[in-house]
């Protein structure tokens, strides 16, 4: 297998489309912006807001573990060695950790978008407004990243891999 890493940017037959890099303006902003959400509700709601924004953190990974996983289940039933749970900013919650299609990766964290704001919305009767804004903050602060890659790969077409890289995602073609 001729191995041609230099010139063309080959990695065992997928040829590199697009690389795509978060500006640091980027990950600095997406730290900082919770920090801003849980002050505006302690200001504009009541101080308490802080335990329902601790709350809302693991309800909403959890919520999109479920949804994606079981997107993951539907079309695809060897997906359990290619994802998994991440810690590291911005990719805090479950993505590839190999390559993964681009189709997969897009219905996934579609449907996790949309999903987890469709459950997020039937809580509203029953949840404090401060929960429900918690958990819709923190719903989109997990997603935002994914549908920025997702934006980005727009116009790039859909039979694509998908590899994320520590500085980095990479979209390949076979």
């Amino acid at each position: 297998m001729p191995e041609d890493s230099g010139s063309n940017a080959t990695f065992y037959h997928y040829k590199l489309l697009k690389r795509i890099v978060l500006p640091q303006s980027f990950i600095r902003s997406y730290t900082i912006l919770p920090l801003i959400w849980l002050a505006a509700e302690m200001i504009f709601l009541s101080w308490t807001s802080i335990f329902f924004f601790l709350l809302a953190i693991p309800v909403v990974l959890w919520i999109q573990y479920v949804i994606s996983r079981s997107v993951l289940f539907i079309i695809n039933h060897s997906y359990r060695k290619r994802w998994s749970f991440t810690r590291r900013l911005p990719w805090i919650g479950y993505l590839p950790d190999q390559f993964v299609g681009y189709s997969a990766f897009r219905r996934v964290h579609l449907h996790s978008a949309w999903i987890g704001c469709c459950i997020i919305a039937i809580l509203i009767p029953w949840s404090p407004a401060s929960f429900i804004i918690s958990l819709f903050c923190s719903h989109l602060w997990f997603i935002a990243p994914r549908l920025y890659i997702l934006g980005k790969l727009k116009n790039q077409p859909k039979n694509g891999m998908i590899k994320f890289n520590e500085q980095d995602i990479s979209y390949y073609m076979p």
